[in-house]
């Protein structure tokens, strides 16, 4: 570990009298990697130095075109001859915009390893930090996960800089905060935290702040590495942030007076606080006309409850209340399980399994093979299940509904979330019937209740009711009618539109 080695052993500072010396032990703790270019140049009869930087991290256009070009034929005056001057004069004239200068050996390797270039001159007491960095990036794509028909078609991509261009684009606001981290003692990731300074409430943007900066962790690669140091920390299958890919989304979020989290080298943003039914809501809500909106809005709720219920009130139907069901479905259904060698539950548990098998392979698989081995696979295994009497028709169709439903998740992680829930009334149902079913809906009702995120209800506005946040809840009324920010940020700024 770099800074174990760099903290374990006892570097001189530099003073200008052995670059070369210095040079070497940068290349030591490195362990002299390939991409380590060491360039050695001459200013005048008296003064000499290296250029090193790692080819791997910087613009090496620029570093070969204007550093390199202006070291070797930039006429040098005897006015270098201090080491004030030195400084100085360099500064004045090198053709970088960026440059600062540091006698610590730490910040030399670290600057380094972030894409700088040093200038280690004799007779000079500090060593020169230019800023040449340029790490590779992807360009601006459509979104791969949170895709829509209509509206911005714009994604976040692994560049933090990047991302952070793409909301100022969109918002362009004096009060747009944007507070940087550095985290992970290995990876040194760059975490920001963005709000609005005239809507977010002071309490949550400080909540925010506390629990971001109490990470402690040696690396950071994904936000979801941030999202688990600052959710609630609560036992639940429910997510208290939000994430997206869509700088659209997180400048709608931030608008509202919601903060965000960009992490360098992913392109997950995290939105909080955030409820439940904000789960429901798409981007494409709010670039199409409100009926519209309101109708796609409850086609999404619909998929919730047929996703999460429609295995279950199958087991509870079949193994305890028949009653329930018209005599003539129950002879067609009793028919079909004729010869099936499994309970209902049972039976339910194995076709779920190996549809969530399915899924998994055709994710990870190629994408050219894996939608043909998930499409044919389910079709194939359906049809063998079904003709070998292993499971009943009906249980076939069970399992397609709720996976159909279960795919119109605007969120990926909600999604997932019906699938455990799903599970779990599957075993109530198994075991008390609508007894068992009832239970579990009110434990679940009473444990979203239960949580908070970021100091706002989950169930919000509805427990506790907040009627002005009801135009954009089961039914997006028309922009005109939307004159109030949500109760989140109504101390801060109640009226849409005014100062």
């Amino acid at each position: 570990m770099l800074k174990n080695d760099l903290n374990q052993t006892d570097y001189p500072i530099f003073d200008g009298n052995n670059p070369k010396t210095f040079v070497n032990q940068i290349k030591d703790i490195l362990h002299n990697p390939p991409d380590l270019v060491i360039h050695t140049f001459t200013l005048s009869k008296n003064l000499h130095g290296f250029c090193v930087f790692i080819e791997t991290l910087v613009d090496k256009n620029k570093i070969e075109h204007e550093l390199l070009h202006f070291l070797s034929e930039e006429p040098i005056y005897s006015e270098l001859d201090s080491s004030e001057n030195i400084i100085n004069t360099l500064q004045s004239r090198i053709p970088f915009s960026s440059i600062s200068f540091t006698t610590d050996f730490h910040r030399c390797v670290q600057s380094l390893l972030k894409g700088k270039c040093l200038l280690v001159i004799s007779k000079s007491r500090h060593v020169l930090l230019l800023d040449a960095s340029m790490t590779p990036h992807r360009n601006v794509t459509e979104p791969l996960i949170e895709s829509t028909v209509q509206g911005p078609q714009e994604g976040f991509t692994e560049d933090i800089a990047v991302n952070l261009s793409l909301l100022r684009k969109r918002i362009k606001n004096i009060h747009f905060r944007i507070e940087q981290f550095i985290i992970g003692t290995e990876t040194e990731t760059k975490v920001s935290l963005l709000y609005l300074g005239s809507l977010a409430p002071v309490a949550v943007v400080d909540e925010f702040r506390k629990r971001v900066r109490s990470i402690q962790i040696d690396s950071i690669l994904d936000s979801t590495y941030v999202e688990e140091w600052i959710q609630d920390k609560t036992i639940s299958p429910f997510s208290t942030l939000l994430k997206t890919e869509r700088p659209d989304v997180m400048a709608s979020h931030l608008l509202e007076g919601r903060v965000g989290v960009l992490v360098d080298g992913t392109p997950d943003a995290l939105v909080g606080p955030v409820t439940f039914f904000q789960f429901f809501i798409a981007p494409e809500d709010y670039y199409q006309r409100a009926n519209i909106a309101t109708l796609l809005r409850w086609l999404r709720m619909l998929s919730f409850m047929l996703s999460v219920f429609v295995p279950s009130l199958y087991i509870a139907v079949v193994s305890f209340h028949q009653e329930f069901l018209p005599h003539s479905l129950l002879i067609n259904l009793s028919a079909q399980r004729v010869g099936v060698p499994f309970p209902a539950f049972v039976e339910a548990i194995i076709m779920m399994v190996m549809f969530e098998v399915l899924r998994e392979a055709g994710l990870r698989m190629p994408r050219i093979a894996g939608q043909a081995i998930s499409i044919v696979g389910a079709l194939v295994l359906g049809e063998a299940a079904v003709s070998a009497g292993l499971v009943s028709a009906a249980m076939v169709i069970v399992v397609a509904v709720t996976a159909i439903s279960n795919f119109v998740a605007p969120s990926y992680s909600f999604g997932i979330t019906q699938r455990l829930l799903q599970f779990f009334y599957m075993a109530l149902a198994g075991f008390m019937g609508f007894f068992g079913l009832l239970c579990g809906v009110l434990f679940t009702v009473v444990h979203l209740a239960s949580i908070k995120s970021f100091g706002v209800p989950y169930l919000s506005p509805v427990a506790p009711t907040s009627l002005s946040d009801w135009k954009d809840l089961l039914i997006r009324v028309p922009r005109p009618w939307m004159k109030t920010y949500p109760q989140i940020n109504q101390t801060r700024r109640k009226q849409r539109g005014s100062s």
